[in-house]
């Protein structure tokens, strides 16, 4: 048989057995299969009934993680169609809350949830710096295709989730944020990048651990550090030069320090200090419509000053500055922050971190407050945002005084922390502990609540940020922009706001039901592509001509919006990849377009 038709029949081989016991008859004769296989020809729809089974049979949310991790490398499309298709079930196993559970046994479990795949994404250590281009050709020659990558998402493992400082044990979120990438808003999954730099890590758990598949070194100074990630970087774009790099769970200085380095001369951006300040800055415009009083009289006590906090409430500040016309400084002046030593001042007599001497306060006299409670009492905030990572930190005194802080207003209550056992407060506490009154946005996912004096059931909102990032990711991947500014986040974050339908603003939700997070997916791609236009940075010609010949009719040419029109979105939408639906579709398209281990 020549190589042709060896290639050929290899990549039949390989369809069918993707296609698993929906394996058409004549194709199971083809391969010489009678009599090897179970005889019944199932369509897609019962594999999918018997995964979900299995998945719902694991009595750990770990086990199923595991399931769904190494059904992932056997057949991804069957995988996003369980995602899809069950995805408030299947989310939380994949990303938060389990994921962290995973990333903490992530160098025990990893041989056997990867049984198909010699490699995930890449692991880059300080060796492989000064042969960092040997290291992508590698990743290159391993990929079905050569099929060049539109996205990674980039971690050291520094600070993951709540966890801290897990080492190459955090690559299980670059690999569970990628797949929330696919499934919401439908980048394909063939042309996706995981990358842990594994730099070393200065937790003796893992250090000491006989098992861990790091390296065993404390991590560098920050000159090797930055010198050695620039260098992964420059080479990603040199090989890549149209790839969209997502930082991911750096330790607080070098996520504003990367950011700061490269988000002007290269398409990236920060989920934590970027697209958690756009998915909160989406409900919080919600929430400030319902609060009952006007917004330039909201005080906001963030407690929690890391990289998150401060990208939260820089968009905040942007929010009250572009819509409500307030000017920065004064702005600015509704926000105060509490950190691990209190409230943070100018005068506090500790050298503050550079990214929290914008925040500190000036006018506070000779007060200072060492506590919640004390910030508590002397700010009097509205809003009460959280970013600890101190589980139970909003605890039932402080939910009771924000209460009778806002006897005139209902008050604002954010416990974004995650994963749950990190969480400040729940819904249930808030709840309770407010009379029913407040307006909750999570960081975790918490149940409904059953008011009991009416039956009323209450669902809390989740300011996850899925959401967000994964329409960031397609538009930037679709229009190609030079750099993603802060105008386009605030655009998505306006088109967060826009998306509730009048159902769920009558219930006074601040956030579109998960159910619907794909259509809300292509709704935020098709107005950060917009809004890309609008700013000049596009260099796809194809986005620039729909956009500027479809162009919302907006009162103020420069408002910022999060507007777009039924054409823009019905473009995004016939770009967004989707698993074969059906066995005859899934072999079309495996031997049209090649790489069937990623269609």
């Amino acid at each position: 048989m020549s190589e042709t038709g060896d290639s050929r029949r290899n990549s039949i081989e390989l369809v069918g057995a993707k296609a698993g016991t929906a394996m058409p008859a004549e194709m199971r004769q083809a391969l010489n299969l009678r009599g090897l296989v179970p005889a019944s020809i199932e369509d897609f729809s019962k594999q999918e009934m018997r995964a979900f089974q299995q998945l719902m049979a694991k009595p750990t949310n770990l086990e199923k993680y595991e399931f769904l991790a190494s059904l992932r490398s056997i057949n991804v499309n069957l995988f996003f169609r369980l995602v899809l298709n069950h995805f408030k079930e299947v989310a939380p196993i994949i990303y938060t809350p389990t994921v962290g559970e995973a990333c903490l046994n992530y160098s025990h479990i990893y041989p056997f949830i990867y049984p198909c795949k010699t490699s995930v994404g890449m692991f880059i250590t300080l060796n492989d710096v000064e042969n960092i281009d040997t290291v992508i050709e590698n990743y290159r020659n391993s990929m079905a295709e050569h099929i060049d990558p539109e996205i990674t998402v980039i971690t050291d493992g520094s600070r993951i989730l709540g966890l801290g400082d897990l080492g190459i044990n955090g690559m299980g979120i670059p690999i569970g944020k990628l797949q929330l990438y696919v499934a919401i808003a439908g980048l394909n999954p063939g042309r996706t990048l995981p990358i842990v730099l594994d730099f070393g890590t200065n937790s003796k758990k893992y250090l000491n651990d006989p098992l861990y598949l790091g390296t065993r070194q404390p991590r560098p100074d920050d000159e090797t550090f930055y010198r050695a990630a620039d260098k992964v970087l420059a080479a990603l774009y040199r090989a890549f030069p149209d790839l969209l790099v997502q930082f991911e769970d750096f330790s607080t200085d070098h996520a504003f320090g990367l950011l700061k380095n490269w988000r002007n001369k290269a398409l990236c951006f920060n989920d934590d200090i970027q697209g958690t300040g756009c998915v909160i800055l989406g409900g919080f415009i919600s929430a400030v419509e319902q609060a009952g009083i006007p917004p330039r009289d909201q005080r906001i006590l963030f407690v929690g000053a890391g990289s998150a906090g401060v990208g939260v409430a820089k968009q905040l500040i942007e929010y009250f500055v572009i819509e409500h016309r307030i000017p920065e400084e004064q702005a600015k002046a509704m926000f105060w922050f509490v950190d691990s030593r209190g409230m943070i001042t100018a005068n506090r007599g500790d050298k503050l971190a550079q990214h929290k001497v914008y925040f500190a306060r000036h006018d506070n006299g000779d007060t200072q407050c060492t506590s919640i409670d004390e910030a508590l009492e002397y700010v009097k905030p509205t809003a009460l945002i959280g970013l600890s990572t101190i589980y139970k930190a909003f605890n039932e005194r402080i939910l009771t005084r924000m209460n009778e802080l806002n006897t005139d207003a209902r008050p604002i209550i954010f416990p974004l922390s995650n994963p749950d056992n990190k969480a400040e407060c729940t819904f249930e506490e808030a709840m309770q502990c407010t009379n029913n009154r407040v307006l909750f946005a999570s960081g975790t996912a918490f149940p409904e609540y059953t008011v009991p004096e009416t039956g009323e059931v209450r669902v809390p909102a989740q300011g996850n940020n899925m959401y967000v990032f994964p329409a960031i990711g397609l538009g930037a991947v679709l229009c190609k922009p030079s750099h993603i500014t802060d105008t386009m986040i605030y655009a998505v974050s306006k088109a967060l706001a826009n998306s509730l339908n009048e159902q769920e603003r009558a219930r006074g939700e601040l956030y579109p039901r998960i159910e619907r997070i794909r259509d809300v997916a292509a709704r935020l791609t098709a107005a950060f592509i917009t809004q890309a236009v609008r700013e000049g940075c596009v260099r796809d010609k194809h986005w620039m001509e729909i956009v500027q010949s479809n162009m919302p009719q907006e009162a103020d040419s420069k408002a910022v919006t999060g507007l777009f029109t039924k054409r823009v979105l019905g473009e995004v939408k016939t770009l967004m990849w989707a698993p074969a639906s059906s066995v005859e579709q899934y072999i079309v398209e495996a031997i049209t377009y090649g790489n069937p281990d990623d269609i």
